[in-house]
C-alpha cells in the first residue's frame, strides 16, 4: 500500500521489503491553465528531472560525472538512469522516469537527490507558479507497487527549480525523504553547483 507523504516526511522503503533491488522515480506536473491565451504564443513549460549521485564521505557532489539528466542519460555505475526528456508534460502519470537499482550503487555514494529544473526558466520568463500537481513517487520496478507519493501543494510562484526527493542509506536500509525544496536556479547547472 503506497504511503501520501508530506514536505520532510520519510518512509523506510526496504525494511519490510527485503527484495527490493530496483526502483522507477516517477515525477510529473501539469502546466496550469495559460492566461490570455489567445493573444499570446508562450512556449510550452519543459521540466526536466535529474538524479544527483552525492558522495558518503564529503556529503557532497563530485561533478558532472555523477548527474544524470537528459544530456547523460546513465550513470558511470550503470545504477541509475534517465528514461528520456519529456517536452511538453502533457499526458497522464509520470512525465519523466529515472531509474535507481539499489543493489548496483556504489557504497561510495550515501544518497540520490531528485531535483526538477524549467529549461530556459528566465529566458522563457517561466516558473513553478505556473504548474500544477506537481508530485515525486517511489515504484518498485520489478512488481509496478507503488510505495510512496508525494504531492508538492505548496504555491512556488517565481521559483524555477525544485529539490523534490532523496533516495538514501541508513543503517543498512534505504529510506526516501520528502524535501519540496524551491529554488531561482537556472537549469541543472546551477542546481547541480549547489550540491557541490
Amino acid at each position: 500500500m503506497s504511503v501520501n507523504l508530506q514536505k520532510g516526511q520519510k518512509v523506510d522503503l526496504t525494511k519490510d521489503r527485503a527484495g527490493l533491488k530496483s526502483l522507477v522515480v516517477g515525477l510529473g506536473w501539469d502546466e496550469a491553465p495559460k492566461k490570455f491565451a489567445l493573444f499570446s504564443k508562450q512556449a510550452d513549460i519543459d521540466c526536466d528531472a535529474s538524479a544527483l549521485l552525492i558522495d558518503a564521505q564529503s556529503g557532497r557532489l563530485k561533478g558532472p560525472i555523477d548527474v544524470v539528466y537528459y544530456g547523460q542519460l546513465r550513470h558511470r555505475s550503470d545504477s541509475v538512469r534517465h528514461c528520456g526528456d519529456n517536452l511538453t508534460g502533457e499526458g497522464e502519470g509520470d512525465d519523466e522516469q529515472i531509474i535507481v537499482e539499489l543493489d548496483k550503487v556504489p557504497q561510495e555514494f550515501s544518497k540520490i537527490v531528485f531535483v526538477v529544473t524549467i529549461y530556459q526558466a528566465r529566458e522563457r520568463k517561466q516558473q513553478f507558479g505556473m504548474i500544477r500537481n506537481a508530485f515525486i513517487r517511489i515504484v518498485n520496478a520489478d512488481t509496478g507497487e507503488e510505495l510512496c507519493k508525494y504531492n508538492l501543494s505548496e504555491n512556488y510562484e517565481g521559483k524555477t527549480a525544485m529539490v523534490f526527493g532523496e533516495v538514501y542509506r541508513y543503517n543498512g536500509e534505504w529510506k526516501f525523504g520528502a524535501i519540496g525544496e524551491p529554488t531561482n536556479d537556472n537549469g541543472i547547472g546551477e542546481m547541480a553547483a549547489r550540491f557541490q
